[in-house]
Parts: C-alpha cells; structure tokens; sequence
C-alpha cells in the first residue's frame, strides 16, 4: 500500500499537517502531544529544517534504506532536501517536542553562514542523539526562549534574538553529541576498524583500477553510516578527517608500490588515478617530495 506523500516547504503546511496553530511564519516550537489530527504513515519530503525530542516511543522513521527505532529521550533532525518515512505505531500519538524553522529565516545571517556547521542535520535516522536527563532539560530551556521570542509582536530585535536563540540550541546539540562519540568509544572504535579493513581491501583489489579513487561516502556506506556521521565519527577518534585518512593509506600503498620496483606510471593507475600527474602532485603535497626522488632516496639507504 502507498503511503501519502507530504511536502512540507513551509512553517504553515507542517502545523497542517497536525491541526496546529501557526503563530509566526518562519519557525516554531511544537509539542506533538496537543496535535488534533496526524497520520499513522506518511512520507515527508522536507523543505524545512527540524529538530525532535523524543518523548515516548510510538513508532519508526525510515531515512533511505535504514530504519531507526525511535526511541524515548532521542534527538532527531531533519534539514530541506530530505525524504522520510513515518509509520506511527498502532493506537499510538505522536509526542514530540521540536523546533522547525524556514531556510529563509537565516537566509543572509551569521547562523545562515555557519549552518553547515551542524552536520548532524545530515545524519541519518539511525545516529540520532540520546539525552541524558540534564541535558533534556537544556534542550526544553531552548525551546522555551525560542518559543517566548516567537510570542512576542515582532520588531526590529527580533529577528536577531531568535536566531542567536536557535544557534545556541544547535550549539548545545553539537556539545551533546561531542559527549555522545566518547560514551560510544568502544562501538567507534569497531567502525574504525572496519574501515581500516575496507581500505586494505579495496586499494589490494583490482576495484581501483575499475572505479577510481573510493570517496568518503564508499566507506560510510560500507559501515552503514551517513557521511556527516562517519566523517565526524572519524575526526573525533583519531584527529584526521576521513579524506586525510584515505590519502594516507593511499599514500602508504604508494609506498609500498614503489619500493617493490613498480614505476611510477604502474602505481599511478593502480591506485586509480586517471593521470600519474595527479599521483606525482599529491605524493608531493603529502611526501614533499615526488614519487621518484622518495624512491630514489630510498634506493640510496639500502645501498649504504
């Protein structure tokens, strides 16, 4: 059976959606537990930007092929260009307490300029982020100030207060989930080494040769995580961001390659470079010095 496919690209289709009132057009704060009418399974596409707080379980999202199993006490954010599937649990309500907002809110602002500091809104559903009870209780203070802003007749202050209030609310996720990477070492610690495995295992194949140097997505997708997730999951655990740690492996390969006798053409293209310019260029830029002097230096040490 198809599910109802709902675009939500405004603040007014979204309170729609759940028989609520719309008091401002750009944002507000909504609790689920007061809508007088909602679906028991839908598709969202997203025009908007949202940010929940689970209150109690009552049913699953859906992000692309993985399903998330919402539970009580998670945060979970959505940002325009995102498609979701919704399926309420039977006999179940929504509650939920969030804040969503219009691109053109921040359109032109500092928070318009930073927002893609806050990559979490590109995780997926299945990295949502668990609160502690504190940190509950910071979350529900934002949205109370966010709320009281949007309460008040508009003036020339306004527009400024509540974006510095939604920035600190987006600032606070962002602590949280810094907190939520060190309580989960031992589960990064297992996704870091399978991408370990995933790199040996795809540059000592012939897949570079057939598809080229792998992208950050290729493993994120091999460890069943989102870009965004897997790339600050990464950055937290060992300093280095996923591209710098497919380069240094690249580079060690190299290494390798070219130590065995192989020229630098023969590693080039079985590293999956197009162009062995393009090797010799990023050697360099990582090495400091070309393929061939590192190979000719090192020919000169083993003869000494």
């Amino acid at each position: 059976m198809d599910t109802e496919v709902i675009n939500l690209d405004s603040i007014e289709r979204y309170n729609e959606l759940y028989g609520l009132e719309t008091r401002h057009r750009q944002a507000a704060v909504v609790d689920l537990s007061k809508a007088e009418r909602w679906l028991t399974h839908f598709t969202v596409h997203y025009g908007v930007y949202a940010l929940f707080l689970k209150q109690t379980k009552c049913g699953d999202l859906r992000y692309g092929r993985q399903t998330y199993d919402y539970q009580e006490g998670t945060v979970t954010s959505f940002a325009p260009g995102q498609v979701v599937e919704v399926r309420m649990d039977e006999g179940a309500r929504p509650a939920a307490l969030g804040l969503v907002f219009h691109p053109d809110l921040i359109s032109g602002t500092a928070l318009g300029r930073e927002i893609g500091r806050y990559g979490f809104f590109s995780y997926a559903s299945n990295e949502a982020l668990h609160l502690s009870e504190e940190e509950k209780g910071t979350f529900r203070e934002c949205l109370r100030m966010i709320g009281t802003e949007l309460e008040r007749p508009e003036d020339r202050h306004s527009r400024r207060l509540l974006t510095n209030q939604i920035e600190l609310l987006l600032d606070y996720c962002l602590r949280f989930y810094d907190r939520q990477f060190v309580t989960r070492k031992e589960v990064n610690m297992d996704v870091l080494a399978r991408f370990e495995g995933l790199l040996d295992s795809y540059f000592r194949s012939d897949r570079p040769q057939k598809e080229g140097l792998p992208s950050v997505r290729y493993f994120a997708d091999g460890v069943h995580l989102s870009p965004n997730y897997f790339g600050d999951l990464v950055k937290k655990e060992t300093g280095r961001t996923a591209q710098a740690y497919i380069r240094d492996k690249l580079i060690m390969m190299a290494k390798e390659g070219l130590g065995g006798g192989k020229n630098v053409s023969e590693v080039a293209y079985g590293l999956g470079f197009q162009y062995p310019q393009h090797f010799t260029r990023l050697f360099k830029q990582s090495v400091g010095v070309t393929p061939t002097e590192w190979r000719t230096a090192m020919e000169g040490e083993r003869r000494q």
